[in-house]
């Protein structure tokens, strides 16, 4: 197996929190604990993923800040927030209360774009404006003007028995330095890196100049890097699905096999109009997996990770999956777990 240029220096783990629609409350205390079992097995940072009308997370902020309250160390982030859903002073203000609960730990990551199936949900989204509205880039930069303390009226000072604030109250001056854009184009990659955002990039890239999906991907990366003002020391954060064997049962490698095998096929050629490509879900040993991630040229290109659950599996095997991570994948890479 190859040996690391430098070690990983961050290794998080990201799940989409599924509930069965008759008993949420159980799923929603599946997700904090897994988090919480991420912190003791010392992972840098959780993430949850943005589920609207489905079931799945639909206010993971709100997850996020009863994580808080469960932890004390790991990092707490959103893969991604879809700004299109989301008034940005509102979203800024509960990011910034979150972030204070946590202690400065939340690491927000947003996308942009209509909301899915707009059609047929705008009028119950934006029922006086739905033609208004605007899905692009500048939505995220309201967010960041707001969560960074620039003013969101120009009048502040007493009235009364109150006293009133001409920004966003709470501020955490140290958010806006953890705001990170999720992408899967050379315009959002580019745009992030503009915007001195981190960059989020996932299994999911659009197949551009290329339809190989590791040089496509490597592309975004320094394509982000060219345009940010840290250049090469800008944050990248690479979520593939990766399904470590070492521990599991037969049962357990049986189904994981059989999850990667049924989505393989899309793997092969872009998708649909957009020609989106999907990275192949890497099922094996902790050496394995690590040998066919240094393979991968942009994962050679970052240091951190946010390495994506599947959807549907059962807690005891998202108990498996992250503790072979931590304990075998994530050495094989050169991590070293946090106190």
């Amino acid at each position: 197996m190859p040996l690391p240029s430098a070690p990983l220096r961050k290794l998080g783990f990201l799940t989409i929190g599924l509930f069965d629609q008759d008993n949420p409350g159980r799923g929603h205390e599946s997700t904090l604990d897994i988090i919480e079992l991420g912190e003791r097995l010392g992972f840098d940072s959780a993430w949850v993923r943005h589920r609207h009308l489905q079931y799945g997370i639909s206010s993971p902020v709100a997850v996020l800040a009863a994580a808080s309250q469960r932890t004390r160390r790991i990092e707490l982030g959103t893969a991604v927030i879809p700004v299109g859903w989301e008034n940005p002073l509102r979203l800024a203000e509960d990011l910034a209360t979150v972030d204070i609960l946590s202690a400065g730990r939340l690491n927000p990551g947003v996308s942009v774009g209509p909301p899915m199936h707009y059609e047929q949900v705008k009028h119950a989204l934006y029922p006086d404006t739905a033609d208004a509205e605007d899905f692009g880039y500048e939505r995220v930069e309201r967010l960041l003007d707001f969560v960074r303390g620039k003013s969101a009226t120009d009048f502040s000072g007493v009235e009364g028995f109150e006293v009133f604030s001409d920004r966003v109250q709470p501020h955490s001056p140290g958010l806006g330095r953890r705001m990170w854009y999720g992408g899967g184009s050379l315009r959002s990659a580019q745009w992030a890196g503009e915007h001195g955002m981190n960059f989020l990039t996932s299994s999911v890239v659009k197949a551009e100049e290329s339809e190989d999906f590791a040089e496509v991907q490597l592309s975004h990366v320094r394509a982000f890097r060219a345009h940010h003002p840290d250049g090469d020391r800008a944050r990248v954060s690479q979520g593939l699905v990766v399904i470590p064997t070492d521990s599991a049962s037969p049962e357990q490698r049986a189904k994981y096999e059989e999850y990667a095998r049924k989505r393989m096929p899309r793997t092969a050629t872009p998708q649909g109009p957009a020609r989106m490509m999907f990275a192949p879900d890497l099922v094996g040993t902790s050496d394995q997996i690590a040998e066919r991630l240094y393979s991968h040229v942009a994962f050679r290109e970052i240091d951190e990770v946010a390495f994506a659950l599947p959807f549907t599996f059962d807690h005891d095997d998202y108990v498996q999956i992250l503790t072979d991570i931590a304990t075998g994948l994530g050495p094989a890479l050169g991590w070293r777990p946090s106190a």
